[in-house]
């Protein structure tokens, strides 16, 4: 299938490792052009170098103010055009709500929530007919996940907002989407597995939870996402798509 992806340019927070960069490399796998976002310099230039010419890569945290200008500025600049975004952050920290403190809870809105929504927004105003915007969540947007407490409260309110701004942004002809990753096999994951002190066995009992049986790789998460954010899925808005191998229970 062509997803009609040839020389459209793609913003991907988060997307130094794990399932930003494999859905950049899923996008520039089928032409397109993607400008790439992590905190740190060394992580960009890490991943920009495995995708070759059409990726550049900006060192910003989502939680910066700043963050959606100098993003935009980059697409702009290296390939003259905006065609949507993908916005995914690193994971808060994990941990029962019981034992979160108020600074935690403050940082992760700052990065989690307020920073998406921010960038959502000055996206938008960048996006024409046909745009397409997407947020990463998780499965924790319809059932909490043990541990995750902090997640478990700003996921949901996330999916909300994207499906306030596909009702928002449709008569524009904007798309937005979310994607619900469950156990996807990421660094982040294999984390959350070692804080119980036996990953194996972790996640053996995970994957006996999930009806296929195993783990996502990034690159079956990558793969759904370009289609997701493609003018292929032109007809889809306001969708929450869970990528969990069946793991969600509810419709």
């Amino acid at each position: 299938m062509d997803l009609g992806l040839a020389d459209r340019t793609y913003i991907l927070t988060g997307a130094s490792g794990g399932l930003g960069l494999a859905t950049a490399d899923a996008l520039v796998a089928d032409g397109a052009n993607v400008v790439i976002s992590s905190r740190r310099q060394e992580s960009v230039d890490r991943a920009t170098a495995t995708l070759g010419p059409r990726a550049i890569g900006v060192a910003v945290d989502n939680a910066d103010a700043t963050a959606p200008a100098q993003l935009i500025a980059a697409a702009q600049a290296a390939f003259g055009r905006i065609d949507g975004v993908l916005i995914s952050v690193g994971g808060p920290p994990a941990g029962p709500i019981l034992d979160r403190t108020e600074d935690e809870w403050r940082l992760a809105f700052e990065s989690v929530f307020l920073g998406a929504i921010r960038l959502a927004v000055a996206v938008a105003e960048e996006l024409g007919e046909g745009g397409s915007i997407a947020f990463v969540l998780s499965t924790s947007a319809k059932a909490p996940i043990p541990g995750l407490g902090i997640s478990n409260g700003l996921r949901p309110g996330l999916a909300m907002a994207a499906k306030n701004l596909a009702d928002e942004l449709g008569p524009r002809g904007i798309r937005v989407n979310a994607l619900l990753p469950g156990r996807i096999n990421t660094e982040r994951v294999q984390h959350l597995d070692a804080q119980s002190g036996d990953p194996d066995a972790a996640r053996l009992r995970a994957e006996a939870t999930i009806p296929l049986g195993r783990y996502g790789e990034p690159a079956e998460f990558g793969r759904t996402a370009a289609f997701l954010l493609s003018p292929a899925a032109s007809f889809l808005s306001g969708v929450m798509l869970p990528v969990d191998g069946g793991l969600t229970r509810s419709l």
